[in-house]
């Protein structure tokens, strides 16, 4: 791989094997960890993480499938569509197999970026439509609800939509993201859902206690997002750094950047980056590695802006923990909170 010019070129495709996993009902077998697209996305919407390298951004998915990865996670939200542009574009110039694609529905946006739930059918047919355009393909290997309304019958209406697209085969499987145990159950009274997609880390554990459970027992599939608490845990996240963050970089200001949380954080990193030395590997790979230990967790999303940063996501894939790294980082972990 090299850079000519404003743009990156591959020289030859050599993929590396890694191990896959069923994911839910479905027939995809995916490997232990995805790539993440929230942070490709770019600026100018309300969760954006500020302008982003278009051209590294593309190389770093190269990247992700030249190492094994066959799964890309984006959404219609993130950068108001330019990510799955972005993907469609990475896809576009990948010589190699075609990835499965997974992407979200159910969050609209106005002219000035501001976010809002929608989960009518009309919207979710036209994001779906919206959706396969921008990412040039026939249809979406998994489609997933965002985020669930507050009521639960829209969160019906919304899934039934779902079902009817598998039905008209512009998606193969579907699930949702972001769901509890009540949302869930009143999906699953109208169509299978193959998959959940919930927050989950060493910062964020929560739904460990409850949701992961239920998971198991129904056979719901289960791809965590955020392993490593949006870079907080990669143990590249300084104060310096985070106080350098733009203005348009959603997590300038989220609590888990600042005080009282992030000195406690910045420890449990610094003891991550202990057990990660005794493996060769980041405080990060460490921190992915962990959710992928949990039998609940079917495979982790993990996110790149450049070619460099893929190589970590790589390792934790294929890293194992030893029962003691397991105690230690509970015990730390637990102090953190």
């Amino acid at each position: 791989m090299e850079l000519r010019g404003s743009r990156w070129y591959f020289l030859a495709v050599e993929t590396i094997a890694m191990k896959t996993k069923q994911l839910g009902n479905s027939d995809l077998f995916i490997t232990p960890v995805g790539f993440g697209s929230w942070a490709i996305g770019g600026a100018g919407w309300q969760f954006g993480w500020g302008k982003q390298n278009d051209d590294a951004s593309v190389a770093a998915i190269h990247r992700a499938l030249e190492r094994g990865i066959n799964w890309i996670d984006t959404a219609a939200v993130y950068g108001l569509g330019h990510s799955e542009e972005i993907v469609s574009r990475a896809l576009a110039d990948w010589p190699g197999p075609r990835p499965y694609v997974f992407t979200k529905c159910g969050l609209r946006w106005d002219a000035q970026g501001r976010t809002r739930r929608d989960l009518s059918a009309a919207s979710i047919r036209q994001e779906c439509e919206d959706s396969l355009r921008r990412l040039g393909v026939d249809g979406i290997d998994l489609y997933q609800i965002h985020w669930p309304v507050e009521t639960l019958k829209d969160v019906e209406e919304g899934w039934s939509t779902m079902a009817q697209l598998q039905w008209e085969g512009k998606v193969r499987w579907i699930g949702v993201s972001n769901f509890n145990v009540e949302q869930m159950t009143r999906a699953q009274a109208i169509a299978p859902i193959t998959s959940l997609q919930p927050p989950f880390s060493l910062v964020h554990p929560e739904v460990e206690a409850e949701i992961l459970p239920y998971c198991g027992r129904e056979g719901i599939g289960t791809i965590v997002y955020s392993p490593m608490a949006s870079g907080l845990l990669t143990g590249a996240m300084t104060r310096e750094r985070i106080s350098r963050l733009p203005e348009d970089d959603w997590r300038k200001h989220h609590p888990d950047f600042n005080e009282p949380k992030l000195s406690a954080h910045l420890a449990l990193v610094e003891r991550l980056r202990d057990i990660g030395k005794r493996h060769g590997c980041s405080a990060g790979a460490v921190a992915v590695a962990w959710t992928l230990q949990h039998p609940g967790v079917t495979a982790a999303i993990v996110g790149a802006r450049r070619p460099e940063q893929v190589d970590d996501i790589a390792a934790a894939a294929a890293l194992h923990l030893t029962p003691t790294d397991l105690d230690e980082i509970e015990t730390i972990a637990e102090l953190s909170q």
